[in-house]
This record gives C-alpha cells, structure tokens and sequence, in this order.
C-alpha cells in the first residue's frame, strides 16, 4: 500500500494537468456539442443530436474528410517508408551517418509555419525552385497551390518531407534493438538480403511501426498550420482539411455548435484508431536486446 501510495503522489502533478487541460476540455466539448446558439441568441438551446445531422448534412465537411483520407494515405504511408529506408541506410554509426541524419532531422526542427513559408517559394509559379529546375528541363509553370487537382499534393510533399526525418529516429532505435544473432542464423541458412528484410527486420519491428503510425496519424489530425499559411483550404475547397473546417466554423462562420460537433467526431475517430493501433503493438512480436 506504501509503495502504491508513493506511486500516486509522484503521478499527482501529472495528473493534475492531463484532468485540467486534456479530459476536462474534452468532456466540456462532448457537452456543447449538444447545445446551439444562434448568432446574437443570449442563451444556448439543448438540441440533441441536431448539430451532429447538420453536420452530416454539410457538403464542405464531407470534402473535408475526403480530403483528409487522401492526405492521410498521402502522407502516412510514404512518410514511414521513407524514414525506414533512411534508418537503413543510416542505422550504424559513422561521421558521415551522425551527419546525414542530422541533416535529415533538420526538418523536423522547422516550426511548420516556416516550413510552409519557405515552401511558398519553391512553389511559386515561374519563380520559385520548382518551377525554375523544372523549367530547365523543357517543362512550363505549374500553378502548384493554385491548381485544384494537384494542391492536396504538394501539401503531401511538403509534409514528408518535414516527418520523414522524425520518423527515422524510431526506427533507427529499433533496429539497433535487433540482435545480431538473427540475422547470423539466417545467414547461415542461406537467407537473402530481401529475405532478412522480410522475415526478420519487419516482424521485429512491428512495435515501432505501430508506435510510429499512431504518432502520424495525430500528425495528420493536428497539422493546420501549412493550410492556414499556404492555400486556406482552396482553391475550391481541395485543400480543406477537417481541422482548417473546424477552424472556419469556430472563427469564420461563427457557427460554434458544427464546430464543437466535427471535433468531437474527429477526436473520437483519431482515438478509435489510436486504441486499434496500440492493441496490435501489444500483440505483435516482441524482443529483448
């Protein structure tokens, strides 16, 4: 009981503050997500699920999410592929590899809202360092954020290139967590490169993965910044993530009952996801270094 006790004492702070400024607020949208209030109304109407159907009901938030399916396979996927590849590549410790991966992290470092601003440039029709390397192999300009087909795109681009670094240092972690010993039995077996990778190094990781699709996804949920910086959820409508919706509905349309309502169905999704992901890290193959 001593020891339990102690236990909670040292969790208490942290507690605290995950109760005040996590569960609570959530708790606190939950309830006025019911509610609605017109604009200039003194005092909000109990409405049930009304919010919710209107919702639903709503052209710009159906395109939201389908944006955000599209940005998240986008995205999600390439970012991890590229960051494990990279941890293969840079996984044993030299001068040169300490480098690149300091190189590589850098990105990360990048506020989004700079990387967005910087982005602008290279986007920028005619001007920008797209558009100049480009049009030194005989293309024209490109309207990059202004060409509704291909502006989800080049968000996509911009965000992997600012996780993948991030992404690398899992993986690396857990790769240098693998040892040795296996892949000198399967190479006594007469196991390929390819083989190793598959029947060894994947399994093995199936942890971090999962870890680091859990961290992507929330990626994915809380990035806004490049939206808001770079193309305001245009051009018609083909950037506009579910986060930028709620964003226009609490600030730009006033309307904070649809608001509160797509956050609570986006946490719920995100949380969904999150618990499914993290019952297969625990069911996945597991190893002591």
């Amino acid at each position: 009981m001593k020891s339990e006790l102690k236990a909670w004492v040292y969790l208490a702070p942290a507690l605290f503050f995950l109760v005040m400024f996590t569960y609570y607020p959530m708790l606190q949208v939950l309830w006025d997500s019911f509610f609605f209030k017109a604009y200039g109304q003194e005092s909000a109407q109990f409405v049930w699920f009304d919010n919710y159907k209107r919702l639903f009901a709503d052209p710009a938030f159906s395109q939201a999410v389908r944006n955000n399916l599209i940005y998240a396979l986008g995205t999600v996927f390439p970012s991890l592929a590229v960051g494990f590849f990279l941890a293969l590549a840079l996984m044993k410790s030299t001068k040169f590899r300490n480098f690149a991966r300091a190189v590589f992290f850098f990105p990360t470092l990048v506020p989004l809202i700079a990387a967005a601003a910087l982005w602008i440039f290279v986007y920028f029709p005619n001007v920008g360092l797209l558009d100049y390397y480009l049009g030194k192999l005989g293309f024209g300009p490109t309207q990059w954020l202004g060409d509704s087909n291909i502006a989800l795109y080049s968000l996509m681009l911009l965000a992997i290139w600012k996780n993948a670094g991030f992404y690398m240092l899992f993986y690396i972690s857990g790769l240098q967590g693998i040892g040795e010993e296996y892949y000198e039995a399967a190479e006594l077996e007469g196991a390929t490169w390819f083989q190793r990778l598959r029947y060894i190094t994947l399994p093995l990781l199936g942890p971090t993965t999962a870890f680091v699709f859990i961290i992507a996804l929330i990626h994915v949920f809380t990035y806004v910044d490049h939206v808001v910086m770079m193309t305001h959820g245009g051009p018609i409508g083909s950037t506009n993530l579910v986060l930028y919706y709620i964003f226009q509905n609490a600030h730009e349309f006033n309307d904070a009952a649809k608001a509160t309502a797509s956050t609570v169905v986006s946490v719920g999704v995100l949380l969904a996801i999150s618990f499914l992901s993290i019952r297969t890290m625990e069911r996945g193959i597991h190893y002591e270094s």
